[in-house]
């Protein structure tokens, strides 16, 4: 086999050359411009991919280490998931099969806010910021009305809330039927990138019409709730269903030992 060295090869009549048979590079090569491929690419490893549009993977995706990060859209997940490495969805996400949490599973725990309704204090629970919210009740003040702010509203589905109540010193907040909570609740949906009109219900609690909280100075009370929005008109009560249930009677100290 015979062996050619030159420095530069150029086309007879201008322009990039034509190499019939191909070319094969055996060390490392670096393009200065841009690189088309008519055919097929096969690779064994890459770095970095910054792809713009939609990306296909036809065997799967595996990520070993810095986690899968989605920040906008709508995701679609049809396969099995499997979140070892860690899984940041932003949005809206469909999983229409298995997923695995090797870690466990954590949920976000924030402070409710409160705000002033008329004469209702309303205690205020973000669903797209936390899953699990905690509040202080104050002396002499009852949970008037339980606000779900940026519930999911773009199709059906269901989202559970929890609720973490410290009953006051004098164990006098939300102890009684009339003053429980859940009595009134406001739903604010969220569609579209926006919130839409909030819309005023109440939450199912079993065969009764409220959640009572203990008496007992400084307990603790967890009210779980699940907001189902049937995929109805998302500015109607109708298309929203809450439901409230509750383990209650906490003390620190003596649960858990």
């Amino acid at each position: 086999m015979s062996q050619i060295n030159v420095d530069t090869i150029k086309s007879r009549t201008g322009g990039a050359p034509t190499l019939s048979q191909g070319v094969v590079v055996s060390a490392a090569a670096t393009f200065s411009g841009n690189v088309s491929i008519a055919g097929t690419l096969t690779y064994e490893d890459v770095t970095n991919i910054d792809s713009i549009g939609i990306v296909t993977a036809r065997t799967g995706v595996r990520v070993d280490a810095g986690g899968l990060v989605v920040t906008a859209g709508v995701s679609t997940f049809s396969a099995l998931i499997n979140a070892g490495a860690g899984l940041t969805v932003t949005g809206i996400s469909t999983f229409a099969n298995e997923v695995r949490f090797r870690g466990g599973v954590v949920e976000n725990v924030s402070a409710a806010t409160t705000y002033m309704n008329g004469g209702n204090l309303v205690v205020e629970m973000d669903v797209r910021s936390a899953t699990t919210y905690t509040y202080t009740i104050p002396t002499g003040a009852n949970i008037g009305i339980v606000s779900f702010k940026n519930m999911p509203a773009d199709r059906e589905n269901g989202t559970t809330i929890t609720l973490i109540t410290t009953q006051n010193s004098a164990g006098t907040g939300n102890t009684t039927a009339t003053t429980g909570i859940g009595t009134n609740c406001t739903v604010i949906g969220f569609a579209g990138g926006a919130a839409v009109a909030g819309i005023s219900t109440r939450a199912l609690v079993g065969t009764a019409t409220t959640v009572t909280l203990s008496s007992t100075g400084a307990d603790r009370d967890f009210v779980s709730f699940f907001i189902h929005y049937t995929g109805g008109t998302n500015t109607t009560a109708s298309s929203y269903q809450v439901y409230a249930t509750k383990n209650g009677g906490f003390r620190q100290g003596n649960v858990g030992v």
